[in-house]
């Protein structure tokens, strides 16, 4: 370990990998109208959406492979540049092709979670990985909680009103722009702040390795190679699934509460960010002190468990509201309690909890399967991974909503841990744990 102040290096690889969410989800509200004012139909802009995680499936192992030859503070300065120029051109995009380019840019950006990942177990022991990478969770679910209500609001008619009378004249000013140029300029500043304060976490002596300057495979070889590998293959597989699973919930939420309960934007903020803020606080407070009573293990083991039922039972959130009552309207502003929205949020809490103690365990048994020069390759491999079946995961899952039945695609997605507890279940757990030195 090199960095004289470890917690405040994991302060800023926190705020980095923060305001990298922030800028995205500043954009979710964004992106399907921006691709729909371009003339594109819905399917192109489902692509456009899916544009993102295609490239960072791309860019992640090739990231996290540089950062372990180069440094992660190069990696990580050069990853928000690039962000800052993809959100910019995102804002000026006059084109549909622009606009997949920026796009594109931003999700091969996107990528450098890999090395965020591998930063913080550069500086941390292995048995505090988990509460580092618990805090970087916490940064995901941060980004998300705050990221589309900034994007909202950036699109009001009264901010694009007021910068107007502001920005100059050649600034194209719109409820696409706006939200653009606000995850540019913090971004930006997140990449002055970083410049500055941000040391490197890798020996001088281990930029440059035997390993680093062997041929490197393909993205897709590395995958399919670390699939053969018995503890890391599995790791990888579940974590592909794990995705690819909750990928449906993601990508189909909107649409099941839209048709149940007739909710709109407004309504979803509120139940996403309820959604966030559970992923938040287990990520960020409540892994480390579980992952210090029961393990990684056991806290893969038993996320992946209870996203079996939980899953499956958030498109029969109706049916199960007869067993809780109706609270009506908790506050001014926001969704009616209605007695199945009460017991969606019921489902969806446990369902959150399993699904954030899966993913930081995984990511902490990869951490440990892998040796101190792959750290950056090994969480490389695994978010390419997830950035692959975000790809794929949400067009079957919109097939299936729309094709066969709204509830078949949360069925799979619970049905699809199954898999998982019998991939885990024949682990070899202390090769897994015995692997880094």
């Amino acid at each position: 370990m090199t960095v004289e102040n470890p917690r405040r290096a994991l302060g800023v690889v926190f705020l980095i990998v923060f305001v990298d969410l922030l800028g995205f989800g500043i954009l979710i509200p964004v992106i399907p109208l921006y691709a729909l004012s371009f003339g594109a139909t819905e399917f192109v802009g489902s692509l456009l959406i899916a544009s993102y995680s295609a490239m960072q499936f791309l860019a992640a192992p090739l990231l996290g492979r540089l950062s372990d030859s180069r440094g992660r503070r190069p990696v990580l300065l050069l990853s928000l540049t690039g962000s800052v120029l993809a959100w910019l051109l995102f804002g000026v995009a006059g084109s549909l092709a622009v606009l997949f380019a920026a796009r594109m840019l931003a999700g091969a950006m996107g990528g450098n979670i890999a090395t965020a990942q591998a930063y913080i177990a550069d500086i941390t022991a292995a048995d505090d990985r988990a509460k580092g990478l618990g805090l970087l969770g916490a940064a995901f679910g941060l980004g998300f909680v705050f990221g589309p209500a900034l994007g909202g609001f950036f699109a009001s008619e009264s901010v694009i009103a007021a910068a107007r009378g502001v920005l100059p004249a050649f600034v194209p000013v719109s409820e696409f722009s706006l939200p653009s140029f606000a995850a540019a300029v913090i971004t930006g500043t997140n990449l002055v702040v970083a410049f500055f304060v941000l040391p490197e976490s890798r020996p001088p002596d281990a930029h440059e390795t035997p390993a680093s300057a062997e041929p490197r495979e393909s993205r897709v070889q590395q995958l399919l190679s670390a699939l053969r590998s018995p503890g890391l293959g599995t790791l990888v597989a579940s974590f592909f699934l794990v995705s690819f699973a909750f990928s449906a919930l993601e990508s189909q939420f909107i649409f099941l509460t839209n048709d149940q309960y007739g909710y709109g934007a407004t309504e979803n903020a509120v139940l996403l960010t309820y959604v966030g803020v559970v992923l938040a606080v287990v990520q960020g407070g409540l892994v480390g002190p579980l992952t210090d009573r029961f393990g990684e293990y056991r806290l893969a083991v038993g996320g992946a468990a209870i996203q079996v039922l939980t899953l499956a039972a958030v498109p029969f959130s109706p049916q199960l509201g007869a067993f809780v009552p109706d609270l009506g309207a908790l506050l001014p502003v926001g969704p009616v309690l209605q007695a199945g929205v009460l017991a969606l949020l019921v489902v969806m809490t446990p369902l959150s909890f399993g699904n954030a103690l899966t993913n930081v365990s995984l990511n902490t048994l990869v951490s440990r399967s892998a040796t101190d020069d792959e750290q950056g390759g090994a969480f490389g491999l695994t978010q390419s991974a997830g950035s692959l079946a975000r790809t794929f995961g949400p067009a079957l899952a919109g097939g299936l909503y729309t094709g066969v039945a709204f509830w078949t695609p949360f069925v799979v997605g619970g049905a699809l841990m199954v898999p998982i507890l019998v991939l885990l279940g024949r682990l070899d757990r202390e090769a897994v744990t015995s692997t880094a030195g």
